[in-house]
């Protein structure tokens, strides 16, 4: 249940996730699920199937929509927003 509990605290928080793109690459995002931070949700009459080997998220560098699949992440931190330089506050633990 570690994607749920993933979700569970991106809706809560921005969080820093560092995971293996399918390229081989290393990457870091900061990213959340928090309502507020959200944009408009657009819908084109379609449902599609929900993929549970990844979870999509808000890049609020980027401002858009990524995703990243749950097997390939190496760390997934809360960041403070209360804090300068935006620091890692709480790690979960993922083994």
């Amino acid at each position: 249940m570690l994607r749920e509990k993933m979700k569970e605290i991106l809706r809560d928080n921005v969080c820093e996730v560092q995971f293996t793109k399918a390229d081989g690459s290393l990457r870091t995002m900061r990213c959340t699920l928090m309502p507020d931070s959200l944009p408009p949700l657009k819908t084109d009459g379609k449902q599609r199937a929900e993929n549970l080997d990844i979870i999509p998220v808000w890049d609020v560098e980027a401002e858009g929509w990524r995703s990243f699949r749950v097997d390939s992440v190496k760390s997934f931190g809360t960041v403070s927003s209360n804090m300068e330089d935006g620091s890692i506050v709480e790690l979960l633990e993922l083994g």
